[in-house]
């Protein structure tokens, strides 16, 4: 985290700490939450909260939302924490840059986080480009300019559409596309997508965004092309995550639970294959 100022080292009441105002990064009470407060019963908070002084008599938290709440849960009443003197986009700057590297992060905390960030800097004078994307190149160390750009659609995503992509039924870059939708036009997508039981292919989002640029997309023009068959379309076996979810451990991510699944198939093949030479 860099600062001119040093932190200072203290012992706060974790009454004082709050919640960095509107920050993306979701904290889940998961068995990883619940690992994190075990380990924090029997060795104590080894990992200082990093904060900031706000205008009252409290500290809103930059680095450590996660064992900001595994204390809660632990009924910790005081936290070691690095307490920094900096202005709100500073601050933003230092959140983001604290919890970009986490795995398994969310297309929509990563869209947040980037814009938060760029607006931030854009606060301090620091050029972030609202059109090129080589500007954005400064937002992160791992990611291209190009690639934040997308990220940063997504907030113009309604939140239904949004929660879509974090479940990995619609794809980035055909989101990207919907993005430019307007919100009535997304409400309007959201509506067939609930009926047909189907999200839009690349092409069919494409085609929405140049329908919609041009002033003439409608409900029944979303309909007539959600309707038309996708290229390399077949039969197709669903599931929904909540009928399968309580038969895999409560950290499983949607990946882990798909390949997990893809694994007892394979399994399954093997020994039916065997057993059917056995009976030959």
């Amino acid at each position: 985290m860099q600062t001119n100022t040093p932190p200072r080292a203290e012992f706060l009441p974790i009454d004082k700490l709050r919640p960095f105002k509107n920050h993306p990064f979701r904290v889940k009470d998961d068995a990883e939450m619940d690992q994190l407060v075990f380990s924090i019963l029997t060795q104590g908070l080894l990992t200082p909260i990093v904060v900031r002084k706000t205008d009252t008599e409290e500290y809103e938290v930059i680095s450590g939302h996660r064992r900001l709440r595994a204390c809660q849960k632990a009924g910790i009443e005081t936290v070691p924490a690095l307490i920094y003197s900096m202005d709100r986009d500073a601050a933003i700057i230092a959140l983001v840059d604290s919890n970009l590297h986490r795995e398994h992060l969310l297309p929509s905390e990563k869209a947040f986080a980037y814009r938060m960030k760029m607006e931030a800097m854009s606060h301090q004078g620091k050029t972030c480009g609202q059109v090129g994307h080589k500007s954005r190149d400064f937002l992160s160390d791992d990611e291209s300019g190009r690639q934040i750009q997308r990220y940063i659609r997504l907030t113009y995503l309604i939140p239904e559409i949004l929660q879509m992509v974090d479940e990995q039924k619609i794809a980035l870059t055909p989101a990207v596309e919907l993005s430019y939708l307007t919100e009535s036009e997304q409400r309007d997508l959201l509506e067939t997508m609930e009926s047909e039981d189907c999200t839009p292919s690349l092409s069919q989002s494409q085609q929405l965004k140049k329908l919609s640029q041009s002033g003439v997309l409608s409900m029944d023009r979303i309909l007539e092309l959600l309707q038309q068959p996708k290229a390399n379309q077949g039969e197709k076996l669903r599931f929904d995550l909540k009928d399968i979810r309580h038969y895999f451990p409560k950290n499983y991510t949607t990946e882990r639970i798909q390949k997990t699944i893809l694994q007892l198939l394979e399994k399954f093949e093997r020994n039916w294959k065997r057993r059917s030479l056995d009976e030959r």
